[in-house]
């Protein structure tokens, strides 16, 4: 008896370790949803929101104004970066030092354009991958006489997905503009990842600016927006669909509407062929101009790509071979003159997104 407990001890052993060490996986498990639940992010449907500063331009009908739109990829996807979630290999993409360094780029581009309104996407306020760098706020000290609005679409106290993990989120979509801002509102967007998926996910939405058109009763309203991306594409047909529904009731309104930003998908009526797809890189969705009722102008600039893959570096890559995109543009109501609309290519130096600057007359 004594010689089989003996030969049974060492597996017995095995066994109890074994159990032991699922017993705290599943408690380390229960506790990081126990976390993500009481953290959650959950923003109402809809949310006024605080509009910083002063501007002292106005606007009147017959004024000529410049939109600028740019995804800035936190401060921290410039040309040195890939990205494990489009099939690179880093999931820490800057240090500090370079996030600064693309900011001061991001800044000084955006000097130079002198944007009468500014969207902005993928911009950070604390976040772990940025290094905790407030992008909103140096921005904003770029632009001492804009005032601006800061939306959330990503907010998770800490992301553990991958390995090494992203850790903390803080980050969203901001609105510039020179002239004085009446309100301002965070209207949210259907969601399409379900529990426990979407507690550590974005929850994206659309930051929609006034700007009161002077003498008159109408407003120009400034829809910044960055639609889904990962999804099945059911997330940005039922996104599309409702941002269709609010752009109608504001045209319907008689307003002058601008919606600008990064769409994750390209317009049925942009040029399709401009940069194909290779084998096993990511698709964008496609939006079915047809589909929003009115007169309106859908427009992107094929001149220059709008986005580059992170499937690799871009920095000492054969550019000509490179997995381009056409995802960012404009979607502009028919009582707005379009003077020009281009992409600006920066080589992606600072951002994995080029700018897209329109030029509009309010008619």
């Amino acid at each position: 008896m004594s010689n089989k407990t003996k030969k049974r001890g060492p597996l017995a052993r095995a066994l109890r370790l074994i159990g032991i060490l699922a017993l705290i996986i599943l408690v380390l498990l229960a506790g990081l949803i126990g976390f993500l639940s009481a953290t959650e992010y959950k923003p109402a449907d809809r949310e006024t929101l605080e509009v910083r500063g002063s501007a002292s331009k106005t606007l009147s009908a017959g004024d000529s104004i410049t939109v600028m739109s740019w995804n800035i990829g936190y401060g921290a996807l410039g040309d040195n970066a890939d990205f494990f979630m489009d099939g690179g290999e880093m999931v820490t993409t800057a240090d500090e030092a370079r996030v600064l360094r693309n900011m001061e780029e991001i800044g000084a581009a955006i000097g130079s354009f002198e944007p009468d309104v500014l969207l902005l996407q993928e911009t950070d306020v604390n976040s772990s991958r940025s290094h905790h760098t407030n992008e909103y706020g140096l921005i904003g000290e770029m632009l001492p006489e804009h005032c601006s609005s800061f939306a959330n679409n990503f907010k998770v106290a800490f992301l553990p997905y991958p390995v090494p993990p992203i850790g903390k989120v803080d980050s969203g979509i901001a609105t510039f503009s020179s002239c004085q801002v009446g309100e301002a509102e965070r209207i949210q967007l259907p969601i399409p990842f379900s529990w426990p998926i979407r507690m550590a996910n974005l929850k994206r939405c659309l930051l929609i600016s006034r700007i009161p058109i002077s003498g008159t009763d109408r407003e120009l309203v400034l829809v910044n927006l960055h639609l889904e991306a990962y999804d099945d594409g059911e997330g940005k047909v039922a996104q599309t669909k409702m941002l269709a529904g609010i752009l109608e009731e504001e045209a319907a309104a008689g307003n002058y509407v601008i919606a600008g930003g990064d769409f994750n998908q390209i317009f049925s009526n942009a040029d399709q062929d401009a940069y194909p797809v290779y084998p096993g890189n990511w698709i964008a969705g496609e939006v079915d101009t047809d589909a929003f009722e009115g007169g309106w102008q859908f427009l992107m600039d094929a001149s220059s790509p709008t986005c580059r893959s992170l499937d690799k570096v871009y920095a000492g890559a054969d550019h000509e071979t490179f997995q381009y995109y056409l995802i960012d543009g404009y979607i502009v109501s028919e009582n707005i003159r379009v003077d020009s609309v281009r992409t600006e290519d920066l080589h992606f130096s600072a951002s994995d997104h080029n700018p897209v600057v329109l030029k509009a007359t309010l008619e």
